[in-house]
């Protein structure tokens, strides 16, 4: 049965969509059958593996309202063993069609029991948000990976994603667990992205990948020609990053995860605000 990985963080512009495309890609390239999910209204996981998005007819939404398998809408992508479940503009509706519904929060984690059996990794792109699509991902998901940006104002929403985690791991999906935090956009020439690395680290322990991804104009470019950064340019640092970050996850396993419950400690952001104010 394949590993479900949800890629959260609330906040935008973290890299959560970056993540999950080149994590999904690296781990094809190493020969392990993927499926990247895309549960982002924006639709940017699928247009970032080369698939337009104003051509996909049926998406994620039709998966959500039971109107369709997965075996329906899955694509193939220019890269050996990686598949796609497209998303489009019809999934920014889901929510609200799906408020009353019945078992809602279950949706997609009842469309994947058969699926996942097909796969050695299910990658689950969640939107920007704490709604009812994010709660999808975690219900089905096996563990939590957590993009984290090495700026000040990202350590902001971590405390209240940690909050959701513990949610759903109490009531909805009791073997969830946080797969890892991974550092993203790090310009090491400022002392607040060495603090926030700093920081993150003494908050999460073994959790945090030793791996960090740097800002990269080529990382920010390949979305744009529809390719993963393997594909764009497997020369670039960034595309270096993420090789040595998927051969932390395949090395990993869940076992030795840090207690959720602890990992919402307000200090994270207090001593950010405090190196931010001594800048000042």
């Amino acid at each position: 049965m394949g590993k479900v990985i949800a890629v959260c963080n609330q906040k935008g512009g973290t890299g959560k969509t970056t993540s999950a495309i080149n994590i999904s890609s690296y781990l094809a390239i190493f020969g392990k059958k993927v499926l990247l999910i895309d549960l982002d209204p924006q639709a940017n996981a699928t247009s970032g593996v080369g698939i337009d998005r104003h051509g996909v007819k049926k998406s994620t939404y039709h998966i959500l309202l039971e109107e369709a398998e997965i075996k329906d809408i899955l694509l193939a992508t220019t890269i050996e063993n990686l598949f796609l479940c497209p998303s489009n503009l019809d999934l920014t509706g889901a929510e609200v069609e799906l408020v009353g519904a019945m078992g809602r929060e279950y949706r997609l984690k009842k469309a994947l029991v058969a699926a996942r059996e097909n796969f050695d990794f299910v990658i689950i792109d969640s939107p920007p948000s704490l709604g009812l699509l994010t709660i999808n991902a975690l219900c089905s998901a096996d563990s939590v990976l957590i993009p984290v940006q090495c700026e000040y104002y990202a350590l902001e929403g971590l405390s209240q994603l940690m909050n959701t985690i513990t949610l759903v791991k109490n009531n909805i999906n009791p073997r969830l667990a946080v797969e890892g935090v991974v550092l993203t956009m790090a310009d090491f020439r400022t002392n607040l992205s060495r603090e926030v690395i700093r920081e993150v680290k003494n908050n999460f322990k073994e959790k945090v990948y030793d791996t960090v991804i740097p800002r990269s104009i080529r990382l920010s470019e390949a979305p744009s020609y529809g390719k993963p950064i393997a594909l764009y340019d497997r020369n670039n640092l960034g595309a270096t990053k993420y090789e040595e970050l998927t051969k932390e996850i395949l090395g990993q396993t869940l076992e030795g995860n840090v207690q959720i419950e602890n990992t919402k400690n307000p200090t994270v952001l207090n001593n950010v605000q405090n190196v931010q104010s001594e800048k000042l």
